[in-house]
């Protein structure tokens, strides 16, 4: 099966098949914000699962700029040894194990406390939700030489740790993507106008954690085929960004979409455009292949071996799978031992308000993802209004927890 196929990289890293665990934010993390023994159970059962490649969920470079309350960071050598029994466990069954690197920039809720930064002061809109994010602070030429070197640190400490690869993450309306979108990122300046200066930061991020880890440590991009937003980061854009990386060491570009003001990671787009039901960003990825001198990789809604196969067979490199494997962790090696039909799905949620649905929709796949953690089977059936609430419930107790934390560190 050609899924089952192994991969070489670059580097010379090969990747025992064609399939990988895509990240999906936790909020696992003990309250120091290191990995906690139920992110660790979590992680046993996908490394389990027979993926060839798992990419942890968020990892923030600052603890003051966090996606969510629970999130885990990576700033110092502190809690290297937990970190170390993370990568232990990942690696347990023979996958590479990927640290995904991140920073929210505008996309942090205002209750954590925290300053909130951004290329330009441009608020989020999400209509009702809009309140919930305050209007980010322009960052300072300073402050962007300062994120690119917490990028690269905390890529040294990931391999300190025993992973075997990062993967940057320029997608998703993060603060890389907002960079890269003309809509978040009005900078006159060097850092913003034209797509190449829009880009300056990935790549100086990719070419300063290059410089600070091994050949033989993979690193990987994630990135935006299109922000899905009128006027925003477009695919002829993606397309040039991937060109700018073909001349870095880039292991694997993974093509996503969407942000939170246009969740098309979730299938729903805000450009007019429609998303197939299931890997909802080939067509970009297969367009974006022909240019691409390092494998690609396409998320986005693929739950069934034969989808899996069809991208495999349009040039793509990698298939990765979140939702449907916090729903099933042994998704690949069932398909591996004959289970062809085997698969794993939420219902869609019709909403009215896309931005509450898309909420409900990530609370169902973290509810999915806590029983996991605490050793339980998931339910695929869970009623979205419980998950929401029961996340936000959980939120709340992480966010009182977080503040406390951060008062006691004088921040």
């Amino acid at each position: 099966m050609i899924a089952f196929q192994p991969l070489l990289l670059p580097n010379g890293t090969t990747l025992s098949n064609r399939i990988a665990k895509a990240a999906m934010e936790e909020n696992l993390a003990a309250a120091d914000q290191g990995p906690s023994d139920q992110l660790l159970r979590l992680y046993r059962a996908w490394a389990e699962g027979g993926a060839g490649l798992l990419l942890t969920g968020n990892v923030m470079i600052d603890r003051r700029a966090m996606t969510g309350p629970g999130g885990v960071a990576l700033e110092d050598d502190g809690l290297l040894q937990r970190f170390r029994d993370w990568a232990r466990i990942g690696r347990s069954r023979g996958a590479q194990f990927w640290m995904q690197l991140n920073h929210p920039g505008r996309q942090m809720q205002a209750n954590l406390g925290q300053p909130t930064v951004a290329p330009s002061a441009v608020p989020l809109e999400l209509g009702g939700l809009s309140k919930l994010f305050p209007v980010p602070r322009a960052l300072s030429e300073e402050e962007i030489g300062e994120l690119i070197q917490r990028f690269a640190r905390a890529a040294e400490l990931a391999e300190q740790a025993g992973f075997s690869g990062v993967q940057i993450h320029a997608a998703h309306g993060y603060l890389l993507s907002q960079f890269l979108s003309p809509l978040s990122n009005r900078r006159t300046d060097a850092w913003g106008g034209p797509l190449e200066n829009r880009a300056r930061l990935l790549l100086e991020v990719v070419k300063a954690v290059r410089a600070r880890v091994s050949p033989g440590f993979c690193v990987a991009v994630k990135l935006n085929s299109a922000d899905f937003q009128r006027g925003g980061f477009d695919a002829s854009d993606a397309k040039q960004v991937v060109l700018w990386l073909n001349e870095l060491d880039v292991d694997l570009v993974e093509l996503s979409g969407g942000s939170y003001e246009a969740p098309a990671m979730q299938g729903d787009a805000r450009d007019g455009r429609t998303l197939a039901r299931e890997a909802y960003f080939l067509e970009f990825a297969a367009e974006l292949a022909e240019v691409a001198r390092m494998p690609l990789m396409v998320t986005g809604g693929v739950r069934r071996l034969p989808v899996v196969e069809r991208v495999l067979t349009s040039g793509v490199a990698m298939v990765g799978i979140a939702t449907a494997l916090a729903l099933a962790p042994d998704l690949p090696a069932r398909w591996y031992a004959g289970e062809r039909e085997a698969g794993a799905e939420l219902a869609p949620i019709r909403w009215k308000n896309k931005a509450l649905a898309s909420l409900a929709y990530m609370s169902s796949v973290k509810f999915q993802l806590r029983r996991l953690a605490g050793g339980l089977r998931p339910q695929p059936g869970v009623w979205p209004l419980r998950a929401l609430l029961a996340e936000q419930l959980k939120t709340a107790r992480r966010t009182r927890q977080y503040k406390r934390q951060m008062a006691g560190l004088g921040l």
